[in-house]
């Protein structure tokens, strides 16, 4: 997948460009005339104030000289007065005066009029999202005041949140302007964020990397606390829903604070790089979780005091991991401190602020947006610095497993090559081994399976041979005796009509006509026929069966192979079905060879060509053998023919291998013309096999007339 790097140098020029334009931002002339316009009360007391009669109050505490009013969590309602005196160049005009807390509850504030009487001039605050006095979308609660005038202010406050607040008066297009430059730059950081988000979001499912995504939560929940804080997040996510805004401040930053610790220990890799910190981040994370249920329980002094308590230790913590990050070497740590820094930075303007020194004027009313929106590019540099990084460790990575691979690659070569020797040895010696025991175990299953069939074949000649003598020498006499019988009956036919009465001789006739009597004649004929044909058929198979006896025979005779071929396909007549055979034999001489073994060598090479072509069935409308033998010189050839299917060259060529065979499992061994080529081979003869698929096959088999040496 293609991973999205950012551009460095645009990220570089977006930081110079927002920190170059603050310095402009805050000293323009216009915001600097708008500042001179704004006027801070800095005269405040607590008042002690009975039964909230204004006219019956006393001075519980006077706050002299501070801009910021600071009185915790208070429990009660809170009765300051706020003294505007009359420094003020616009008396007379119409101004607003704005309380800055956006987490006030409810503000209540009266104005003493001449006559010592205590005017409301209304009512604002968390709890009253109407806008009473035509401002629109206003952060902080603000009074209108028709008339400015010098004066006491009573202000009327109670909240559940910590109340610390400044008090500022403008006049009203003033306030209108600043309060558009507020709600403008919240904007804008709202905008900044938002993209930061997206971006890393899309790395995140671009390179599957969980730092990516902890960011992206990171810097979600730290722009909402951050809103919160500035009271933004009332505008745009809870309307009037206060209770849920007073608390979100402390959920969103306890959420993010919970997120920046798993960040800064994913980024940094604290558990392998500083393991004694990231304990102590751990803590940090357990601390931030107690902030939550301390929140969601309603203990609020606790949950800020937890908050801040965190928030310290965050600071410290944080900076000293980076620190000691960057100096092992660890380049990511250096953007984190820089980043680190600008946030530091913002909270140092919130703490100056506070104390009344404003170092960019109208922008350190949002310190801490600027410093988390830095922060948030700078570790969004530092991200795609990580890019990189994991770029060169994957590249590093990959370059280390392809020497490694290289490595292996050229130990196996050398091994391979030893391997092949020792292989090559071994193999040429199993071969050797394997060729004796095929050639041995061939010889044995050939000398068994011929003893078996020369014993079984003897017996069963042997056993039909004496009752077929018997039937064939009998059928002559049994002829001669039934001509005898017949010519009697001739003459007593003849002699019958002269001597006989006509009632005997109808009597007989009726007789000869009842058992049909000629018909019995020819009837007679035709059994002693077949019974002769069969008695012959008989003597034929027995003679077949006593040659095929002899296969288990040692010594060479000369013999007739037309014999042999002849007494083969009587034995395999009844296989034939419909093969038609055509013999072509030449006048060859008596051959010196065993007749039992030449004998079985017709029986399996004629077998097989007749299981080809039965095996074809109707797709062969002429099955046929054709059988040729002939004399060359001093040998003779014999070819065996068949126009079935044929074998491919694959099967052809391992055809006379031992065990090889094409039928199914249980219809062959494999070991037939095995061995029938190895009976022809110690015959000193020649086995040759011509086969095309689809156009049949033929079997080539040359003897010598003469044996030399015949080997078993």
């Amino acid at each position: 997948m293609k991973i999205f790097t950012l551009n460095v140098k645009v990220l570089i020029r977006l930081i110079v460009i927002v920190v170059g334009a603050l310095p402009f931002i805050g000293c323009s002339e216009a915001i600097e005339n708008d500042k001179k316009q704004e006027f801070k009360i800095d005269q405040y007391a607590i008042l002690d104030v009975e039964n909230g009669d204004l006219t019956n109050f006393s001075i519980k505490e006077g706050l002299h000289d501070n801009l910021v009013v600071s009185l915790g969590i208070q429990t009660d309602t809170v009765y300051i007065l706020a003294h505007l005196d009359d420094k003020l160049a616009y008396q007379g005009q119409a101004a607003y005066l704005e309380l800055k807390s956006p987490t006030l509850r409810s503000i209540e504030v009266f104005h003493k009029n001449e006559e010592g009487e205590h005017t409301s001039l209304g009512l604002d605050g968390t709890a009253y999202s109407v806008d009473i006095h035509g401002i629109s979308d206003h952060l902080n609660p603000v009074f209108h005041l028709s008339q400015l005038k010098e004066g006491e202010f009573i202000l009327k406050i109670y909240s559940k949140e910590p109340i610390a607040f400044e008090t500022s008066v403008y006049p009203e297009r003033v306030f209108q302007r600043i309060n558009t430059r507020r709600l403008l730059l919240a904007n804008i950081y709202i905008g900044i964020m938002l993209a930061l988000f997206l971006y890393n979001l899309v790395l995140y499912f671009s390179i599957k990397d969980k730092v990516y995504l902890v960011y992206c939560l990171y810097t979600l929940f730290i722009s909402l606390a951050q809103l919160s804080l500035s009271g933004y997040s009332m505008i745009i996510l809870f309307g009037d829903n206060y209770q849920l805004f007073e608390q979100s401040a402390v959920i969103f930053s306890g959420i993010s604070g919970i997120f920046a610790v798993t960040f800064v220990r994913t980024f940094l890799k604290t558990k392998k790089i500083t393991p004694a910190l990231d304990k102590a981040l751990l803590g940090i994370g357990v601390l931030y979780v107690l902030v939550l249920v301390s929140s969601l329980c309603s203990l609020v002094e606790l949950s800020y005091r937890l908050t801040d308590l965190a928030g310290m230790l965050v600071a410290i913590v944080f900076f000293m991991t980076g620190v000691m990050a960057a100096r092992k070497g660890y380049r990511p740590a250096v953007y984190f401190l820089i980043a680190w820094s600008f946030f530091l930075i913002g909270v140092v303007m919130f703490v100056l602020r506070n104390l009344g020194i404003e170092l960019f004027q109208d922008l350190a009313n949002f310190p801490m947006l600027i410093g988390t929106a830095l922060e948030a590019i700078l570790l969004s540099l530092a991200l795609a610095n990580r890019i990189n990084i994991l770029k060169k460790e994957k590249e590093q990575q990959q370059q280390g497993k392809l020497e490694a691979l290289k490595e292996n690659e050229r130990l196996i070569r050398e091994q391979n090559a030893l391997l092949e020797d020792k292989v090559k040895m071994r193999t040429e010696e199993l071969e050797m081994t394997l060729k004796n025991l095929q050639n041995t175990q061939t010889q044995l299953v050939n000398q068994e399976k011929m003893a078996s069939l020369g014993q079984l074949t003897a017996g069963i000649a042997h056993e039909i041979n004496n009752p077929i003598n018997f039937v064939s020498s009998n059928i002559s006499p049994l002829k001669r005796d039934l001509q005898d019988v017949l010519e009697i009956m001739q003459t007593y036919r003849e002699k019958g009509k002269v001597e006989f009465c006509e009632a005997t001789q109808s009597e007989i006739k009726e007789l000869e006509e009842d058992l049909e009597f000629d018909y019995l004649i020819e009837e007679i004929d035709m059994l002693l026929k077949g019974m002769e044909d069969g008695a012959k058929r008989t003597v034929e198979i027995v003679k077949g069966l006593r040659l095929f006896s002899r296969v288990d025979e040692q010594d060479v005779k000369k013999v007739d192979l037309h014999d042999g071929i002849n007494s083969t396909l009587v034995l395999l007549n009844s296989t034939m079905g419909r093969v038609e055979v055509v013999k072509n034999y030449k006048e060859i001489p008596m051959v010196e060879c065993l007749a039992g073994k030449i004998n079985q060598v017709f029986m399996n090479i004629i077998s097989n060509a007749i299981q080809a072509l039965t095996e074809q069935g109707s797709a062969n409308s002429n099955p046929q053998i054709t059988i040729n033998t002939s004399v060359d010189k001093d040998r003779v050839r014999m070819e065996i023919a068949d126009n079935g299917p044929g074998m491919p060259e694959h099967v052809k060529e391992r055809i006379f291998e031992p065990f090889f065979t094409t039928k199914a499992v249980g219809k062959g061994t494999g070991l037939g013309l095995s061995i029938v080529y190895k009976i022809i081979e110690n015959h000193q003869g020649t086995l040759e096999v011509v086969s095309q698929e689809g156009k049949g096959t033929t079997f080539v088999i040359t003897l010598p007339i003469y044996q030399k040496n015949t080997k078993e």
